[in-house]
């Protein structure tokens, strides 16, 4: 791989640990590693101008469901609170097979790398027609990401009290015999790794607790991550109450699901013990603010887990509740609640910057990413400050995130350009829209 040199940005936002901000920055890159960062570096191999730029880590998003760039705003669902919301797209989702997951990750995941992201986990729970957590690993080498997916499971279907059709569960031995599969297949535990794999049980509404406790003795025997939701919102809330005679957060403790290689999507509900228990234990949390603004579920106490400790990243999540997966404008989004919740100064445009970044690269374990240093993977943002949008501003960082762009000029991975001059460097995206477009409307019936 070709040395390559980012030279001249406006400024250059490493996020180490004094979190400095070079001034005509530039950045040396090697083999997929950073070499050096500084002031007229230089190089005998490839160059790429960033004057009028500002460079940042490559954006981190810890949550999503890729297949559902498939159903974006769905009629039925466009106006439901999480369950009926669920219970609209449940029977769509059951008509998809191996080209839907595929197509509708490359989507999703070229959607990411638009907006600016590197690193992305991906939460698959369904598993119709014989499609595979494979389809969107191959979607993902594709595109050029690194991934994080994450093998999600569903084993209690409506017969037996749970909210999903009985079609679209599983046996709980399959599940974890497939479980055993795809870590073993996939998953590199390497630094640098462009691919590692986590076991993720989709809720507690949709999961028995033998499955939750015997995935978390797995993922421990096989040294991956754990990941689901939790207290999502106050239906979230109640079914726990209801039905285990506990909280979220207790229920998370006693089956083994807190501890520093775990992490949790959106804990809107989390109350002041339970947000304790996350920062004495290092449970992360995927905050996805979009996805709960757009399903009515609150806003989530980002300011009081940071306050206490808890590590914190963002995340999309699907795209049939969000229904973008633009990872800027989702940091934009984080600082504008936070704002609403607790006031003007509650979030800096910095600290959104840094949760997007450094925050989930170590909410998904990954020490290797998540800031521009010497030693660290060659995952990078360039993003033209030079538009419309930051016309007139004074912070060109903080524009970054209050103002715009929200799509990136160039983007980084492994010392690899995925994103060049605004477009996909790495595939033909005409026409994977044109595929996912034509099976959109062939799962309408049109």
């Amino acid at each position: 791989m070709p040395e390559i040199l980012v030279r001249n940005a406006d400024v250059l936002v490493t996020m180490d640990g004094t979190r400095r901000e070079i001034a005509g920055g530039d950045l040396l890159m090697r083999d997929g590693v950073i070499v050096a960062v500084g002031q007229g570096l230089t190089t005998s191999g490839m160059i790429v101008e960033a004057r009028g730029c500002v460079v940042t880590p490559g954006l981190v998003n810890t949550h999503h469901h890729l297949y559902q760039t498939l159903t974006r705003v769905v009629p039925g669902g466009q106006d439901a609170l999480l369950f009926g919301w669920l219970k609209t797209l449940y029977p769509i989702w059951a008509r998809f097979g191996p080209e839907e997951m595929f197509v509708s990750a490359r989507i999703g995941l070229a959607e990411l790398a638009l907006s600016g992201c590197t690193l992305t986990s991906d939460h698959l729970y369904l598993y119709p027609n014989g499609a595979r957590l494979d389809d969107t690993i191959a979607a993902a080498q594709e595109v050029g990401l690194r991934f994080h997916p994450t093998r999600g499971a569903m084993s209690i279907g409506e017969s037996a009290g749970g909210l999903p059709p009985d079609s679209l569960v599983e046996r709980e031995a399959a599940i974890l015999e497939d479980s055993i599969r795809v870590v073993d297949a996939f998953h590199d535990p390497r630094e640098g790794a462009m691919v590692r794999v986590g076991l993720a049980p989709c809720s507690p509404f949709s999961v028995s607790r033998d499955l939750m406790r015997e995935a978390a003795v797995l993922a421990r025997d096989k040294g991956v991550m754990l990941h689901t939701h939790l207290a999502e919102n106050d239906e979230d809330i109640a079914y726990s109450l209801a039905q285990f005679g506990c909280r979220p957060g207790q229920y998370a403790e006693d089956l083994g699901w807190t501890g520093p290689d775990v992490w949790h999507a959106h804990c809107v509900k989390l109350d002041g013990d339970e947000i304790g228990l996350f920062a004495r234990s290092a449970t992360g949390v995927a905050h996805c603010p979009c996805s709960n603004c757009r399903l009515g579920s609150g806003i989530a106490p980002v300011r009081a887990m940071r306050d206490a400790g808890v590590k914190v990243g963002l995340g999309v999540d699907g795209s049939a509740s969000n229904d973008a997966g633009n990872l800027v404008a989702e940091a934009r989004q984080a600082l504008l609640l936070q704002r609403v919740a607790r006031g003007a100064d509650a979030m800096s445009a910095r600290e959104a910057l840094e949760i997007a970044t450094l925050g989930g690269a170590k909410v998904l374990g990954r020490g290797d990413c998540g800031s521009l240093e010497p030693g660290k993977r060659a995952d990078l943002a360039i993003w033209d400050m030079r538009g419309i949008e930051a016309a007139g501003a004074w912070d060109p960082v903080a524009a970054l995130m209050l103002c715009g762009p929200t799509r990136v000029r160039d983007l980084f991975v492994e010392g690899r350009q995925v994103v060049r001059d605004g477009q996909m460097a790495t595939l033909d995206l005409p026409r994977a829209i044109e595929q996912q477009n034509r099976l959109a409307r062939r799962l309408a019936g049109l």
